[in-house]
């Protein structure tokens, strides 16, 4: 399977940090007799660059910045400070592959080991509690938190946590085979509520509240769905990881990498990647203008005005040709997280690396 990616979820053991400042008794305020010295509250250490590995960037809702490392934990930028944690700090694992913030406020990590949540204070392991999540009617919201747990999928809807299977009742895993079909790698909730999850092997399935349907045609189920989007105009997009870019037309996907010529066969045949290629999107955003930036894994950036396909690549100043994620901030200017090492910015002529001093 090409560049399968596994979140693998085992037992945690609950790390329980507690900040002294919420936990003084009745007492404590009775004979203070004048105001505490206010202290900035710090749970991670001061650090002055990001580690390797940047998979993922997320704001949270006092619009400060979060860094998702595969092997370095993750990083918070408030514009001024930026810190690191660790398993140290009580995060689950340094293997962080995905953030996401609920509508509460908290910060969902997605790990090697297992899924935390963090309040501000203090982390939580919630693995066990999303391996055993039951299946409950699903309650949409805009949280839009989606796990993989064994055997399926979990989604948090803000409140509790829905257990659910996109695979058969007889599907089965043959002894040895470490594919995993049925793998969730992407997930969008559509304006019209419906749910879409990019698959290992499997293309990509649409829930409609009542039924599951799977598309698959055109070479979409070649190898893992790596990214889905729903642009403005409201149409859902689809990142292929070896058969390219695909659109859907409201019946089926189509390819869309083909029809403009810039496949790369090779890649599934003897993983040969190739420059000037729309193959392998790892990644979609859109700028603020309408257009489509496509970041590939080995060819740069494509960015899509509706007519004109326009690729982007280190010759052009980009920070480098694999784009692992394209982050769209709340001042809506996008961010290209590039061989997970370098992060730069695009302010319509030029790309601006990004530092964090």
């Amino acid at each position: 399977m090409i560049n399968n990616l596994r979140v693998l979820f085992f037992a945690a053991i609950i790390t329980v940090l507690s900040c002294s400042c919420h936990g003084q008794h009745e007492m404590d305020h009775q004979v203070q007799t004048k105001p505490a010295r206010a202290v900035p509250f710090q749970l991670g250490d001061t650090v002055r660059t990001l580690g390797g590995n940047i998979g993922c960037i997320v704001q949270d809702k006092k619009q400060h910045y979060w860094f998702a490392s595969n092997g370095g934990g993750v990083y918070k930028y408030d514009g001024t400070t930026l810190l690191h944690f660790t398993t140290r700090n009580g995060l689950l694992s340094d293997y962080v592959l995905k953030i996401e913030l609920d509508d509460n406020g908290v910060l969902w990590f997605t790990t090697r080991d297992g899924v935390c949540t963090f309040d501000g204070t203090s982390f939580s392991d919630k693995t066990n509690e999303i391996n055993k999540a039951l299946h409950h009617v699903y309650r949409l919201s805009s949280s839009r938190l989606f796990f993989n747990r064994p055997g399926g999928m979990c989604y948090y809807d803000g409140v509790r946590l829905n257990g659910f299977t996109l695979q058969p009742s007889d599907y089965r895993i043959k002894n040895g085979d470490l594919n995993r079909a049925y793998t969730v790698y992407s997930s969008l909730i559509d304006r019209d509520g419906d749910i879409w999850f990019g698959t290992e092997e499997k293309g990509v399935c649409r829930y409609d509240g009542t039924a599951f349907t799977f598309y698959n045609g055109h070479g979409l189920d070649k190898a893992a769905v790596r990214t889905i989007y729903q642009d403005r105009s409201g149409t859902i997009w689809a990142g292929n990881n070896g058969a390219g870019l695909f659109r859907f037309n409201g019946k089926e996907f189509e390819n869309f990498t083909e029809a403009m010529n810039l496949g790369n066969p090779d890649f599934l045949k003897s993983l040969t990647s190739k420059k000037g290629t729309l193959a392998r999107p790892w990644s979609i955003n859109e700028d603020r203008l309408g257009h489509l930036w496509i970041g590939t894994i080995d060819a740069g950036v494509w960015k899509y005005d509706g007519k004109r396909l326009t690729n982007y690549t280190k010759e052009d100043g980009l920070c480098g040709d694999a784009i692992w994620y394209i982050f769209r901030d709340h001042r809506e200017e996008l961010w290209f997280v590039a061989d997970g090492n370098s992060i730069c910015t695009f302010d319509g002529q030029n790309f601006t690396p990004r530092a964090f001093r």
